[in-house]
């Protein structure tokens, strides 16, 4: 055995045990910058071995890793309290669109390890009493697949088991994005998703629904019939995968192939929500606009968004500036972008949502992790650590450290984007 693979074997081993401590308990910052630094020793380690020692090791890796997210409850997120409520009340036969948890109208619904009689640190209830829900007085924000996935995964839950059965789905709908994107990208770059400690913290032991997206946009850019299709469900996931569409049209304007693949996008979408606009009208909008509104990405541009921007512009300037260049990102990918290499053009675009409006959630981060692991981008990677700096700073933080961070990756990005052009024809190295 060479010592690269023992190295790198080593430095997998290690992040192993971090992440174990890491979901064990709240966001902490020494463990995440642990655990990214071993994330990185293992990527510089492995960088020499050939690919057939790396392939099992990327595979092996990635499963015992994505397993870590399944030794302790959701150590940093209460979002899959809401995925099981959802899920039990579709399971119901109603609209999860249609009622707050808080409603008394569901309160045939309540049952007591949702909404336990022991209300410390947990969500009050106008009627009084208390959930694990958050925001309890506002009903769902997810989109229709997600509402089937959390029906879903309702169905197939023993009763009483809680959110283990999500994360159970979550770590495997983490190997099956592993398994894909060893296919059809190689083991080397596949590592960047393999051994990525968002995965694990995100995918599998938060359980965010973002990974059922993330393993769509993966599916859809491994093939090319149908993909539109795919593409379409990732959207009606989470909404994120949006930014992907673009990469989809890479280099070329051409109406036609714009309609066969935004026309079965469409088309996905939209018959997601029939059966729930049939159920609850325009309340399948859900909670989106407040959500908005509440995490400061309006007209305001205050709070910890954008800060970026924020360094370069007033700060409410910051949300037009994001608008505008995003845009023009979206359209530089459009006119120039490779249609062979559609997962570039997609990186770009999901990249720059996040290094533009620079999010407190790291789970946002897991479609970037994804798309730079096919494209073989890791400078793009800092965007999920900065997510994750964002977020166990948390929202009562000075927001120094996430500007740093997000400041940071975009240098980062913009280096490597500068150092990868190429050179113009006539021209040496030394020229």
């Amino acid at each position: 055995m060479s010592r690269s693979t023992l190295a790198a074997g080593a430095a997998l081993a290690a992040l192993a045990a971090v992440l174990v401590v890491t979901v064990s308990g709240p966001p902490r910052l020494g463990w995440y910058l642990a655990a990214w630094a071993l994330f990185a020793a293992a990527l510089w380690a492995a960088r020499r071995l050939p690919e057939r020692r790396l392939g099992p090791l990327v595979l092996a890796g990635g499963i015992v890793l994505a397993a870590t997210g399944l030794t302790a409850p959701p150590s940093s997120s209460t979002d899959s309290f809401r995925y099981v409520w959802d899920g039990q009340v579709q399971a119901a036969g109603i609209s999860p669109y249609a009622h707050a948890p808080s409603d008394p109208a569901l309160a045939g619904l309540r049952d007591p390890w949702l909404f336990p009689k022991d209300c410390e640190g947990l969500y009050p209830l106008p009627d009084g009493g208390c959930t694990r829900i958050n925001r309890p007085t506002v009903p769902t924000i997810y989109p229709p697949l997600a509402q089937g996935y959390f029906l879903l995964v309702h169905w197939l839950s023993p009763e009483g088991s809680g959110q283990q059965p999500l994360q159970v789905a979550g770590f495997l709908l983490a190997v099956g994005a592993l398994v894909a994107l060893h296919r059809v990208a190689g083991p080397r770059r596949a590592a960047a998703w393999a051994w990525c400690p968002a995965v694990p913290v995100e995918a599998v032991n938060n359980a965010h629904v973002d990974m059922l997206g993330v393993l769509l946009v993966v599916l859809a850019f491994s093939v090319v019939r149908g993909r539109g299709a795919l593409l379409g469900a990732a959207v009606a996931a989470k909404l994120l995968p949006v930014t992907a569409l673009p990469g989809a049209l890479a280099g070329s304007l051409n109406w036609r192939r714009a309609l066969t693949t935004l026309g079965p996008a469409g088309l996905v979408v939209a018959l997601s929500y029939v059966p729930y606009v049939l159920a609850s009208g325009p309340s399948v909008i859900g909670y989106l606009p407040g959500y908005l509104k509440e995490e400061r990405y309006d007209a305001a541009g205050d709070g910890n968004r954008y800060a970026v921007l924020r360094l370069l512009l007033p700060d409410s300037w910051a949300p037009y500036a994001a608008i505008v260049l995003l845009a023009v990102v979206a359209l530089l990918v459009l006119r120039h972008g490779d249609a062979e290499r559609p997962w570039d053009g997609a990186l770009l675009v999901s990249g720059a949502f996040l290094l533009l409006l620079t999010p407190g959630y790291s789970w946002y981060a897991l479609l970037v992790v994804a798309l730079a692991a096919m494209a073989g981008r890791p400078e793009w990677l800092g965007t999920a650590l900065a997510g994750a700096i964002a977020y166990a700073d948390g929202p009562a933080g000075s927001g120094v450290l996430a500007t740093a961070f997000y400041t940071a990756s975009a240098l980062a990005v913009m280096v490597a984007l500068l150092a990868r052009r190429p050179v113009p024809a006539g021209l040496s190295a030394k020229e």
